[in-house]
């Protein structure tokens, strides 16, 4: 399909923004995840009166909503930009005998940088069917209650009102418990009370393979490339979505897009046979991609995802040769060997579930918390490794640069899990060596590490500013010349500024104790020397 026309409600932006992630498909249904596209919005409206610039509310939220028309004889007709968002679409196709394919299709799109793939799909759920029937103004109305929504503050339980409808949600923080859902409880005057906003419902996706969860989670956890080919947007946007999640609480850093279609600016590298496929994972719907891209290593094909009413056949691992259209059977299509040995335990759990028609958000539960437990237990390991090449507290000096952190050494890492390694934690018996030595070359080692040693680099530097402001810094001064005592406040004050701009795990009381040194290192040199450095305080 190809974008023929395009409207657009929301603040204005400084260029086209045309690129979305993951997100919702309909057919005048309730809404799902699939991929879309946006372009820039309508000029900003004057300020309402309520001390933040209009439309400051709706960006909190969303860049901007647009309305997509098709054209299926044109071709794509929108350029894509870089940029990285996610895109709830709810498409809409009714049977119109007037046009030349049979078909009027149009999709209201919401374009944010928040994943929260729930809440999103539950606002196009209340807006869009009424949007198609009423057109323009409703949707100027719906953005207008967008607009004075609160920011979606991260521990906070908000009431939102859209169009007659209020939805309860919580904003999860970086601090929940993995594998948890806060309970939202219900009020009277509440039409939605939304448990998450992000989560997908991960057993429903992993249902029709669930016999290999064990095994995509180690794919997924290598960073390999990986293919998901489903029969519609919806379905291969909220599985590749469940497998990015599947690893939780480790982030997937590799990239992945939901809906891959023949139009996106990477197919060409994606489908090429003159190198190896890239670290990522790819939803498709087109059967051509059936062909064009079966020489990715591991693939995926699904079907429908309907209700778990049944236990799905335990289908076999299939070779790749096997896959020849996307009519093939579902299954996981690969030569993949996986290193650890398959946990029975959850597939018995997960098949009793579904004998005892155990509701589906139920047995998402299960499988998160084994996701959960497993990820734990490969990454404890690591964990506490890396807090070993932290230096001692003691050897910080606060007349020294910080010390550095010791080399990451894959060598000694091994040796310390013969002791300390995940058998003391998992069941799950089979080559974890094997496992670890693949992962440390990783995109999602490298992303993990980075994260890890950039974080106890600040921690370093924070410990490092508390020393400074444990010592008799103007006493220090008295036995030092003007020169070193001049050089002193000004590295004192760039470590001032380096702790707020990279914000440093540094105490408010630590910051100011730091701030009332230097102030009584300026006041106890001559005056000509006060008011220069005073000056380069305002500046």
């Amino acid at each position: 399909m190809a974008l023929r026309g395009l409207e657009s409600s929301g603040p204005s932006s400084r260029g086209p923004l045309e690129e979305a992630g993951a997100a919702a498909e309909e057919r005048e249904a309730p809404a799902e995840a699939a991929a879309a596209a946006a372009a820039a919005p309508l000029d900003d409206e004057e300020d309402d009166g309520r001390g933040l610039l209009r439309w400051d509310g709706f960006s909190a939220w969303l860049h901007c909503v647009c309305v997509v028309g098709f054209d299926l004889e044109l071709g794509q007709a929108v350029e894509k930009d870089p940029a990285y968002f996610y895109g709830y679409v709810y498409f809409r196709q009714v049977r119109d005998k007037t046009l030349k394919r049979g078909y009027f299709q149009k999709s209201l799109v919401l374009i944010s940088k928040l994943p929260y793939i729930h809440f999103f799909h539950t606002v196009l759920k209340q807006i869009a069917p009424e949007y198609f029937e009423k057109s323009k103004p409703y949707l100027e109305a719906a953005c207008n209650d967008v607009d004075r929504w609160p920011a979606p503050v991260p521990g906070k339980t908000l009431y939102l009102p859209i169009m007659g409808v209020v939805m309860k949600v919580r904003i999860p923080t970086c601090h929940d418990k993995p594998g948890t859902t806060q309970i939202v409880q219900a009020d009277t005057h509440i039409s939605v009370v939304l448990s998450t906003v992000h989560e997908v419902d991960l057993f429903r996706c992993f249902f029709p393979v669930f016999f290999h969860s064990q095994m995509l989670w180690e794919l997924v956890l290598l960073g390999e490339p990986l293919v998901v080919m489903a029969p519609s947007p919806s379905e291969s946007s909220e599985t590749v979505l469940a497998l990015v999640n599947c690893i939780s609480p480790l982030k997937y850093f590799s990239d992945f897009r939901p809906y891959f279609t023949i139009h996106d600016s990477e197919f060409k590298e994606y489908t090429t046979r003159t190198q190896a496929p890239p670290s990522v994972i790819l939803g498709v719907t087109n059967p051509f991609f059936a062909k064009t891209l079966q020489h990715w290593p591991h693939i995926i094909r699904i079907g429908d995802l309907k209700p778990a009413g049944e236990i799905p056949k335990q289908v076999k691992v299939k070779k790749l040769k096997n896959l020849k259209t996307l009519d093939s059977k579902p299954g996981v299509y690969t030569s993949y060997k996986p290193y650890l040995n398959r946990d029975e335990e959850i597939i018995k759990q997960l098949q009793k579930g579904v004998q005892q028609k155990r509701p589906s958000e139920a047995q998402s539960v299960i499988l998160r918390r084994y996701f959960l437990e497993l990820t734990q237990s490969f990454i404890i390991p690591l964990e506490r490794y890396v807090a070993s090449l932290m230096p001692l507290q003691k050897s910080i000096s606060p007349w020294k640069s910080p010390p550095q952190l010791r080399q990451f050494l894959p060598e000694e890492f091994m040796k310390t899990l013969e002791k300390t390694g995940p058998q003391l934690t998992s069941r799950i018996k089979g080559d974890w060596i094997g496992l670890y030595r693949h992962f440390l070359k990783s995109p999602n080692f490298d992303g993990w590490f980075k994260t890890r040693r950039k974080e106890m680099t600040q921690k370093l530097e924070a410990l490092h500013l508390e020393a400074l402001c444990k010592e008799d810094l103007l006493l220090w001064t008295q036995k030092h010349t003007e020169v070193e005592t001049v050089d002193l406040v000004l590295k004192l004050k760039s470590k001032l500024l380096q702790a707020d701009r990279e914000h440093l795990p540094v105490k408010p009381e630590t910051m100011e104790k730091l701030r009332g040194h230097i102030d009584a290192i300026i006041l106890a040199l001559p005056e000509d020397l006060q008011s220069i450095l005073l000056k380069t305080s305002m500046t």
